[in-house]
């Protein structure tokens, strides 16, 4: 209920303000033009999406898996590319839920839930789900919704507010048992127009990144299955995004007459991702074997013999895991996510030298790639190997500094190290992205207390504290 709470104050606050961000694309918007950047500038929504990750990362459970979130991003940005999305910075967001969800927030945050994965397909069925929330960022729909509320006292905008919030809190049951009654109540035919939109733009975009024009009908048609099968406990996805008939005969009607010839069906990465979350998403190791073995029996394609090599490895089987992943390594030598998945599988048999050459192989061929960082610089944790380590995650932080998993390893190399000052230091930052201004508080005033009379760390620590506590102050109205 928190997030939703929140939200609502955000949207409130930001409806009284008529921030202008001086753009405007007669294009995408004919008939609102820059009211929109009235009722919400692109400023404000950036603000918003800040909290929204500040939510999600302090109550949503995140997948913490490089190689599939390095897919995930290749493929947003790729897509968007061919969307009409001003403003190309992403925060992507991967929700460890196996229920088939994905959401776009204020300011460029998309979230998909790794269920998603797991009732697509093929890679042009994931796609266009993405494509989907791409066109909801590109029609600016939450400024949108901001601009009708105001001549209906809220209504709509807290509709689309509440979805989006149902959407990041999928996992609190209690937080959702208000959502569906409410969406219900409200003016739903604005946002069932908002999706028809999506599809619209959403699906012209798909073909132009070269998809299969069916891809969009048939991952409708899965999520209507789903729905079928679910009774009367649809998938949020379904909730937050109405699914109708008319919407599903919408699609397949748009790809008639557009040919096929030459379009993307699936990729490899897809399948391989998808194989690495139906092996996580099982709790019981032996049926994971079991499930991987029967695929392969049925069709041994590459994505299958991999789910198979990481089932092996579930069930500790470490000979079998490396002979399926140095089958496929002969059919893709310079395959980085085969080859990285083997890194981690001899890090985690304590096979480090291996290990290490492998990696340092493939960064020659792709230097500051981030999954085979991340697995480089465990691999050095491993070996005892400490500032070397912590020197690749700092290097990855120069891009990647709002991402709160990179700051947690990096503490704990620092407290492996016995670098406790920084241990503290980071660990606050990984909490201040967490939005727990007061656990990152309590870690910086740890470390004030061992620098003993190093001035500088001393300042800088300071300065720091000083800051936060601006902040909880502002936050509670001091």
């Amino acid at each position: 209920m928190k997030i939703f709470l929140c939200i609502i104050n955000v949207l409130i606050l930001t409806v009284n303000v008529n921030g202008q961000d001086g753009t405007s694309n007669e294009i995408i918007l004919p008939e609102l033009g820059d009211r929109v950047s009235g009722a919400v500038s692109a400023a404000q929504e950036k603000a918003i999406g800040e909290m929204f990750l500040e939510q999600i990362y302090s109550q949503a459970p995140l997948i913490s898996d490089p190689l599939l979130f390095e897919y995930t991003e290749h493929l947003i940005y790729r897509l968007s590319e061919y969307s009409q999305v001003s403003d190309r910075y992403f925060n992507i967001l991967l929700i460890d839920d196996d229920s088939l969800n994905a959401f776009a927030a204020p300011g460029g945050v998309i979230g998909i839930n790794g269920g998603l994965f797991l009732n697509a397909d093929n890679e042009g069925q994931f796609s266009s789900v993405l494509a989907h929330e791409l066109a909801h960022l590109s029609q600016r729909h939450f400024a949108r919704n901001v601009l009708k509320s105001k001549d209906s006292n809220l209504a709509s905008a807290l509709v689309m507010v509440s979805s989006i919030a149902i959407a990041l809190i999928s996992n609190n049951p209690n937080a959702i048992s208000v959502g569906p009654a409410f969406l219900q109540s409200q003016n739903l035919r604005y946002s069932r127009l908002f999706e028809r939109e999506a599809d619209r733009v959403g699906f012209a975009n798909l073909v132009k990144a070269g998809y299969n024009p069916k891809s969009m009908g048939e991952m409708f048609e899965n999520m209507n299955e789903l729905r079928r099968l679910s009774g009367d406990l649809p998938p949020e996805f379904l909730l937050t995004h109405p699914l109708s008939s008319s919407r599903i005969s919408d699609a397949f009607n748009s790809a008639e007459g557009i040919s096929e010839e030459g379009t993307k069906k699936d990729s490899l990465e897809f399948g391989l991702m998808k194989a690495r979350l139906e092996v996580y998403y099982e709790n019981i190791p032996s049926n994971s074997l079991r499930f991987f073995q029967s695929k392969v029996n049925d069709n041994p394609s590459d994505a299958n013999i991999y789910g198979l090599a990481l089932a092996y490895n579930k069930n500790n089987n470490f000979e079998k895991s490396i002979e399926l992943l140095n089958k496929l390594i002969q059919k893709y030598p310079k395959n980085l996510v085969i080859n990285t998945t083997k890194v981690d599988i001899l890090l985690s048999y304590n096979k480090l030298n291996e290990a290490l050459i492998l990696v340092n192989k493939f960064l020659e061929i792709s230097p500051k790639n981030y999954p085979l960082s991340i697995s480089k610089s465990k691999v050095l944790l491993a070996m005892e190997r400490y500032f070397e380590s912590e020197e690749i995650i700092r290097d990855q932080l120069l891009r990647k500094n709002d991402d709160p998993e990179l700051w947690l390893l990096l503490s704990e190399i620092q407290r492996n190290s016995q670098n406790i000052i920084g241990y503290h230091q980071s660990r606050a930052e990984y909490f201040i992205l967490l939005g727990q201004d007061d656990r990152a508080l309590n870690q910086l005033e740890f470390a004030l207390q061992l620098t003993q009379n190093n001035f500088q760390v001393s300042e800088s620590l300071m300065n720091k504290i000083v800051e936060i506590k601006k902040n909880l102050n502002n936050s509670r109205g001091l």
